[in-house]
C-alpha cells in the first residue's frame, strides 16, 4: 500500500470530525481533536496493526501524521480484534493543523452532506438484565469485597432499545458531540459512544492515563451538584474505589516508563449527566518505547470496569453478571505507524446491530464493602442518559 498526507484544504479544514465520518465512517475525537475515516483500505488484527502501518509507502512533510488504525479491544482481555484501516483519512491536531490522508489513490468523498434530519420514530426500552439478577449480583460482589476475596469488583446491567425505523447514526454523533464534546466520542462499525476515560495515550515518549472511579449524578442546579461533588470527595466507598484503579495503572504502566507522576489528590471531572472522581497520570516512557497497543493490552480492563485483583474479579462477574459485555469495558482508539495512539476506555457507549433497529448499551459500578445495591442500581440509571439522551428523538 501507498500513503500520501497532505495538508488539508480550507474547505475540509472546516469539516466537523463528526461530518466526515457521518453514519458509515469513523471517528475518534476530543475537543475537535482527533481522526475521521471513510472506507476500508484493510483490516487487522490488533496485535499486528503497527506494524502493517509502518509498512506502508508513505509520502508526506515532516512531522505529517501518517495512515490510522481504528477499532475496538472487547472487555474479556487477549481477545482476539480486528482494526480498520481507513482508505481516507482527516486528521485534527491540538496545535490547530487539519491533515489528509489517503490509501492507494481512494477515491475522497468529503463533500458536505446534509444535515441529519429529524424523525418521528417510536422507541421502546427493555431490560435485558433483570433488576433482580443485578441486585443479586451487586450484592454477591459485595460479600466477595467483605470477605476478603476481592477489593473490588464492577458490576453492570443491559437494556436493549428498539426503535420502528434505523437509528440515525451521524445524527447521534452530532447529538453526542453537542452534549460531551470534552469526551472520547467514537464511532467504529456499529459501536458508537462519548468516553470521558482516557485509557492511555503515547505521543513519542510522552505517555498519559486519565483513570476515573467513583461516580454521582448531576442535577443543573450548581450549588445542589457543588454538594454533590464535595460528597463524593469526602465518600470514603468513592475514594477506596478510585485509590485501587489509580493504584493498578500506576503500577502497570510504571515498568516501561523512565518516570510517572500523578496527582496526589482526585478531581472532579464533570460531563453532562455525572461527575467522577479523576486523577491525571503522566510521564516519559522509557527506550525502546512500548507501542501503545501493547500498554493497552496490559491495562484493558482497568479496575474502574473490572475490578481487583483482576482474574479473581473477572471470575465473579463471569458467574454473577448473566451479561455479554462484548466491546463494553474494553478500549476504543486509534493506532499509527510510529506506534502512537490514543485509546479510551469504552464506556458510555450503544452497539447498533446491523439493521440499525436496535441498540445494546450497558452500565455498570465499581463495587466495594460499602456499597449500597439500590445506590448502585441508580447509579447506573444515570449513566445509561448519556447514550439515551443521544439515541431517543421523539
Amino acid at each position: 500500500m501507498r500513503a500520501v498526507t497532505v495538508a488539508a484544504d480550507a474547505a475540509t479544514a472546516e469539516l466537523d470530525l463528526s461530518d466526515v465520518a457521518r453514519g458509515d465512517g469513523y471517528l475518534f475525537v476530543r475537543n475537535e481533536v482527533g481522526i475521521a475515516g471513510r472506507g476500508v483500505a484493510a483490516r487487522v488484527d490488533v496485535d499486528n496493526a503497527a506494524a502493517l502501518l509502518a509498512s506502508i509507502d508513505h509520502v508526506a512533510p515532516d512531522g505529517a501524521p501518517g495512515p490510522v488504525a481504528i477499532g475496538c479491544l472487547p472487555f474479556t482481555p487477549c481477545s482476539a480484534a480486528e482494526l480498520v484501516v481507513p482508505s481516507v483519512v482527516v486528521h485534527k491536531s491540538a496545535d490547530g493543523g487539519c491533515w489528509l490522508t489517503v490509501i492507494d489513490d481512494a477515491r475522497i468523498d468529503l463533500a458536505p452532506c446534509a444535515a441529519p434530519q429529524p424523525s418521528a420514530a417510536a422507541y421502546s426500552i427493555d431490560p435485558v438484565t433483570p433488576v433482580e439478577t443485578y441486585l443479586a449480583a451487586v450484592d454477591a460482589a459485595r460479600a466477595a469485597v467483605r470477605d476478603g476475596t476481592l477489593t473490588k469488583a464492577v458490576i453492570a446491567r443491559e437494556i436493549l432499545v428498539s426503535a420502528d425505523h434505523p437509528i440515525d447514526v451521524h445524527g447521534v454523533l452530532q447529538r453526542l458531540e453537542a452534549s460531551f464534546g470534552s469526551s472520547y466520542r467514537y464511532s467504529v462499525d456499529g459501536f458508537v459512544g462519548a468516553s470521558p476515560e482516557l485509557l492511555v495515550a503515547v505521543d513519542g515518549r510522552e505517555v498519559r492515563s486519565h483513570p476515573l472511579a467513583g461516580t454521582a449524578p448531576r442535577t443543573g442546579n450548581i450549588d445542589l451538584d457543588a454538594r454533590i461533588a464535595a460528597d463524593l470527595v469526602a465518600s470514603t466507598k468513592d475514594q477506596v474505589e478510585h485509590r485501587v484503579v489509580i493504584d493498578v495503572v500506576h503500577d502497570t504502566l510504571l515498568p516501561w516508563s523512565s518516570y510517572l507522576d500523578w496527582q496526589p489528590e482526585p478531581e472532579i471531572v464533570t460531563v453532562a449527566n455525572v461527575q467522577h472522581l479523576g486523577t491525571r497520570i503522566e510521564g516519559r516512557l522509557s527506550l525502546p518505547t512500548p507501542n501503545v497497543l501493547e500498554l493497552v493490552r496490559a491495562l484493558s480492563p482497568t479496575p474502574a470496569l473490572g475490578g481487583h485483583p483482576r482474574d479473581e474479579a473477572l471470575a465473579l462477574i463471569a458467574e454473577v453478571e448473566g451479561v455479554d459485555r462484548d466491546r463494553y469495558g474494553g478500549a476504543v482508539g486509534w493506532v499509527d505507524g510510529r506506534g502512537d495512539g490514543t485509546w479510551a476506555v469504552a464506556i458510555r457507549c450503544a452497539a447498533l446491530s446491523a439493521d440499525r433497529r436496535r441498540a445494546r448499551l450497558h452500565a455498570g459500578g465499581g463495587i466495594v464493602a460499602e456499597s449500597n445495591p439500590l445506590a448502585e442500581l441508580a447509579e447506573t440509571q444515570a449513566k445509561f442518559q448519556a447514550m439515551l439522551s443521544a439515541l431517543i428523538r421523539p
